[in-house]
């Protein structure tokens, strides 16, 4: 896969001038005047998609400005991540990233590293936090997660386990679940969750990772069988579902979430205008009702709060690939 060297132009170096020049006041109290784009590096569908336009409604009723969606996916999420921090640091381009975000520069050495994930944006606001599952085909020969272990000890790669790409989250999280437990599986890369779901349900894909309330649906509908929550606690959507780490994996954990970036050097009055505004949506009670109706906390962190969630888990993760010696593949 082909990662690239972040380069800020000429013309983001002038903006930031421009804007630096001006009292941080005012761009606040001015700002925003025209509509504000959210960047979502991965395809229609995603967990990102559907969360933002859930609440987009009223961010932009907030704002008074109409809140835009733009897709571009591709290379683990790096474009779409890439474009927005080489985009004018104005507030009017963010992007939607989630936990796969400190993933990817955590495979490749420092210096070839496609952004950094600390010094290259500006933190908006974490705004929710994910349960998660590991789902399995119908078709597939075990029906729990202890079976699933044994399965695959004994039939090294004979698992078709889905991503949804070489380097994001569900990647690593299944190359950590598997070096933990001592087993081995083939990756199967998609380029967003939709294809990989549906080649799950026809049996082509044997198992992969899903967000609760995307994947609690596939489950209702006996489209997809539930065998494990990825998270440290059981999910109030299925207490009857175990922990990996309760079923014979210590020490592992899927942590999903997401929320929102400007490019760096974004006047801070703006930053935290716009932070201000998705903590007030975080706390609309009929938002709140339905997130927690999808299996989802709305959080609305502060920038500090956020920026501190990131540089923890990117050492983490960091960690996590080291340790493990898993490999970004091509």
């Amino acid at each position: 896969m082909h990662l690239f060297r972040l380069k800020h132009p000429i013309g983001v170096t002038l903006v930031s001038a421009v804007v630096s020049a001006l009292p941080l006041g005012a761009w606040a109290q001015a700002f925003p005047t025209k509509p504000i784009t959210v960047v979502i590096p991965s395809t229609p569908g995603s967990s990102q998609d559907v969360q933002t336009r859930l609440y987009s409604p009223k961010l932009t009723e907030a704002l008074g400005q109409p809140i835009l969606v733009d897709y571009k996916a591709g290379a683990g999420g790096a474009i779409g991540t890439v474009y927005v921090a080489k985009s004018a640091p104005d507030g009017y381009t963010l992007v939607s990233v989630s936990t796969s975000f400190g993933v990817l520069p955590a495979f490749s050495p420092l210096d070839k590293v496609p952004y950094d994930p600390v010094k290259d944006f500006a933190p908006v606001s974490l705004m929710i936090r994910n349960s998660s599952m590991l789902l399995v085909s119908p078709s597939a020969p075990f029906n729990t997660f202890p079976e699933y272990l044994a399965y695959a000890r004994a039939n090294p790669g004979k698992i078709n386990f889905g991503t949804t790409g070489s380097g994001g989250i569900y990647h690593i999280v299944g190359a950590w679940l598997h070096s933990l437990s001592k087993t081995e599986v083939t990756f199967v890369h998609y380029k967003g969750s939709g294809p990989m779901y549906t080649d799950m349900i026809a049996g082509r894909v044997q198992a992969a990772p899903a967000i609760t309330f995307i994947g609690m649906p596939l489950v209702k509908s006996g489209k997809l069988k539930a065998i494990a929550n990825l998270g440290t606690d059981r999910a109030g959507a299925m207490p009857d579902l175990k922990t990996v780490a309760e079923q014979g994996v210590p020490g592992f954990e899927y942590p999903s979430w997401s929320g929102y970036l400007a490019p760096a050097k974004t006047p801070p009055a703006i930053v935290n205008r716009l932070s201000a505004e998705f903590a007030k949506v975080a706390k609309s009670p009929d938002l709140v009702k339905k997130f927690e109706s999808e299996y989802t906390v709305l959080v609305g962190s502060t920038p500090e709060e956020f920026a501190k969630t990131i540089s923890t888990e990117y050492v983490r993760w960091r960690k996590v690939v080291e340790e493990n010696n898993i490999k970004l593949e091509e």
